[in-house]
């Protein structure tokens, strides 16, 4: 794609269950369509010499929980376009949403020549300086692993690049990012590494070599790391399901994860919202896995896809956003998967829409009954109501879940 809490007892159970039913279930897809027309990946030669792969851990087992859910409600954002335009156009979609937040800029370097993935202050000026007007603000960036990153280059010669990155042969290149970022001032960014790496779009994909997959991943985790004033979180973020190979297979290890992501689109596998969630590798996967670490979950990339206007895949999103509180989500905001620049998609775009716009105004509703604005910079959660205590359970619930 672009290159895409513990339930109440008694009555505040059945009241919970009347707000998760106003965004209820729809359909949903895996990752993978091929290309962006927004700053993306161009063609050119480069090449490096291979060695013999290292051997990858096992696999880990999860267990059936939920992750830990970061506090204040999820980060709403978008993909609306990779260079300053993206930024630009962030006020329009908050109008448009009725004033619904959005805290999250989402962009992605090019993937075409090094030099781009270096992360030239040019393309990210205009990101920085969002970032740095708000410090409730996020910023999200995926990362090529590899120029020619849409070049269609076989399982050989991938094999050899990723073989030669475990290395160390392309470290000056992410220092030099790295480097850049934190005199930009955006060392907190989070850093959405070697995307979508089980499927077959990309040239850092997994596939050809996962134990040197993994081991490139954690070289570039450790010089980026190693730059002084960096607080960068980085994001293992594959395809929803199994594609070209289980997402599991190319898990790099907790200690240089920090978010675990997933990209769904509407697509097959699967025929409706249920088998996405209960495929093999699927979102309910996801969050066991990431729970069974500690670690919170993300979704850089959803949208509509293969199944055109579905506004039910879009209401099942929206509403498994609420029930597993990600660190953030961000729709991927351009034809054939947005809802607000691409017209395809109008029965969609209400429902993202209104469901979006509604949150906002019951949260401001509650914020109002309990006698406080929600705050600029703290996630909008009003003071904890004293006094019943299905009040106070039910403004922690849309705090978390119904904020901007």
């Amino acid at each position: 794609m672009p290159t895409l809490s513990r339930p109440l007892a008694g009555a505040t159970a059945a009241v919970a269950a009347g707000l998760l039913a106003a965004t209820a279930l729809g359909a949903v897809g895996t990752g993978g369509a091929r290309g962006l027309t927004d700053g993306r990946n161009a063609a050119v030669a480069q090449t490096a010499t291979g060695t013999a792969s290292p051997s990858p851990p096992p696999p880990a087992t999860p267990s059936p929980t939920t992750p830990p859910a970061p506090p204040g409600p999820p980060a709403l954002g978008a993909f609306l376009a990779s260079g300053p335009t993206g930024v630009r156009r962030i006020p329009a979609l908050e109008r448009w949403l009725e004033g619904a937040r959005l805290r999250v800029g989402h962009t992605y370097l090019p993937g075409d020549l090094w030099s781009n993935i270096e992360g030239r202050p040019a393309f990210l000026n205009a990101w920085a300086r969002w970032r740095r007007a708000d410090p409730d603000r996020l910023l999200v960036l995926n990362v090529p692993m590899l120029e020619r990153s849409e070049a269609d280059l076989p399982d050989a010669e991938v094999r050899r690049l990723l073989r030669a990155g475990a290395r160390g042969a392309f470290d000056h290149h992410f220092r030099l990012l790295a480097q850049r970022m934190v005199r930009m001032g955006i060392p907190d960014t989070v850093v959405v590494l070697g995307w979508e790496m089980n499927g077959t779009t990309y040239t850092h994909r997994c596939g050809p070599d996962p134990g040197a997959w993994k081991a490139y991943w954690r070289r570039v985790v450790t010089t980026m790391r190693a730059v002084p004033g960096q607080r960068f979180r980085f994001d293992f973020a594959p395809n929803r399901g199994r594609d070209a190979v289980p997402w599991p297979e190319c898990y790099p290890g907790d200690d240089v994860v920090d978010v675990i992501g997933m990209d769904s689109y509407d697509q097959p596998p699967g025929e409706d919202f249920r088998d996405h969630v209960e495929q093999p590798y699927g979102l309910r996967h996801h969050v066991e896995f990431a729970a069974a670490r500690g670690k919170p979950v993300s979704y850089p990339e959803w949208g509509l896809f293969r199944n055109g206007d579905n506004p039910e895949y879009v209401r099942g999103m929206l509403a498994w956003f609420a029930e597993h509180r990600p660190l953030y989500q961000t729709i991927t905001d351009y034809c054939p998967h947005g809802v607000w620049q691409c017209e395809d998609n109008p029965r969609s775009a209400a429902v993202y829409r209104e469901t979006l716009a509604q949150r906002g105004r019951e949260w401001a509703g509650a914020a109002e009954a309990f006698g406080s604005p929600a705050p600029h910079g703290t996630g909008g959660c009003p003071p904890t109501p004293v006094g019943d205590a299905l009040q106070r359970s039910l403004a922690g619930r849309w705090c978390h879940r119904l904020g901007p």
